[in-house]
């Protein structure tokens, strides 16, 4: 899908692809056949029998687009045994899914508020590509970053396409550093700000993407709704945005979510942990303790992370960090990726 969503003419400027529900008003609305999702003159007009996978909103020209998005037109085809169900894949993958190698070279980079990001650029490739080659920076989940399967395979199959791949680790993932008591949250796109401008400076003449996934597309779509007319990306993709982070949290407490849920919170505490001279002696509303034994990730957020960005409480903090008020902002073409099984909705 990254490959489709990139190919062909250059896009119009208010396109966005999204698969939520409802859409502006003067939103156009195209539901497309998966049959007829071939590359073919004849495909325009042979659009007859909606598919319920796709919607293209926001004034897009779908000639432009829909005839390079070839999987619609591939049947979907499970994975053997667990692909029944997105738990045993979500399970199954995180034991399984295989890491692969690849050598990457560190540069952190400060931000105005004395923070640090880093950003693993794979090694060897400043010799290998061209000064104009495509740049796609990789957003990770919530303490996601270059470690992970999941970003490990996205970043090869975009070098296999010619990109030149960046991930930004977000503040403490990855083992990047913290040198700020404040972290990094659903809210702030500060730091992204500082990420595009210097990959930017590094290759002028270069095209610019961007990835994310989860918290990560959360971020990136709100980065793009405040850039709006003026970002610098020519395109993005949302993977498995939560777009509405109250109804998120809700149902993150629901059934067998809460095993994510603590999973999360564990790799939230490890951050901290590695870094509580930080935040020794913190006054005000922060609760250090609890964020060190929080459960969940509503616990962390309420002790630290909604502190910091002054919020009153780790609900307003979702209330008003969530993507869904950002997207209709949004006039860089983007890609919206969503399961039908996430429960999320704009």
């Amino acid at each position: 899908m990254l490959r489709s969503s990139f190919l062909g003419p250059p896009p119009p400027p208010s396109c966005l692809f999204r698969r939520v529900s409802p859409e502006p008003a003067s939103a156009i609305r195209l539901r497309v056949s998966a049959a007829h999702a071939e590359a073919s003159p004849s495909y325009v007009a042979a659009m007859s029998r909606p598919h319920p996978s796709l919607e293209v909103v926001g004034g897009a020209r779908q000639e432009l687009f829909l005839p390079v998005l070839e999987a619609l037109g591939r049947p979907y085809s499970p994975f053997p045994l667990i692909g029944w169900n997105r738990h045993l894949e979500t399970i199954f993958a995180s034991f399984f899914r295989s890491l692969p190698d690849v050598r990457l070279r560190r540069r952190c980079l400060r931000t105005p508020d004395g923070g640090s990001v880093a950003l693993d650029w794979v090694s060897g490739d400043d010799r290998r590509l061209p000064p104009n080659s495509p740049v796609l920076i990789l957003l990770p989940g919530l303490t996601g970053g270059s470690e992970d399967t999941y970003v490990r395979h996205m970043l090869l199959k975009a070098r296999s396409k010619g990109f030149r791949v960046v991930v930004f680790n977000s503040r403490g993932c990855a083992n990047s550093p913290v040198t700020t008591p404040q972290f990094y949250s659903a809210s702030f796109t500060g730091d992204l700000q500082e990420v595009v401008a210097h990959v930017g400076s590094l290759y002028p003449k270069s095209n610019l993407y961007a990835v994310g996934w989860s918290l990560g597309a959360n971020i990136l779509v709100r980065y793009l709704g405040q850039e709006s007319h003026t970002c610098p990306l020519s395109g993005a993709v949302s993977l498995c945005n939560p777009f509405n982070l109250v109804l998120a949290d809700e149902d993150f407490r629901k059934g067998f979510n809460n095993v994510y849920d603590k999973a999360l919170a564990r790799a939230l505490r490890n951050i901290i942990k590695k870094h509580l001279l930080l935040f020794e002696d913190m006054e005000g509303e922060y609760n250090i303790p609890l964020s060190t034994s929080a459960k969940t990730v509503k616990e962390f957020d309420e002790g630290l992370t909604r502190v910091s960005f002054g919020f009153k409480s780790a609900d307003e903090y979702y209330a008003n960090s969530s993507s869904s008020d950002s997207i209709k902002y949004v006039h860089t073409p983007l890609l919206c990726i969503q399961s039908l099984t996430s429960g999320y909705s704009n």
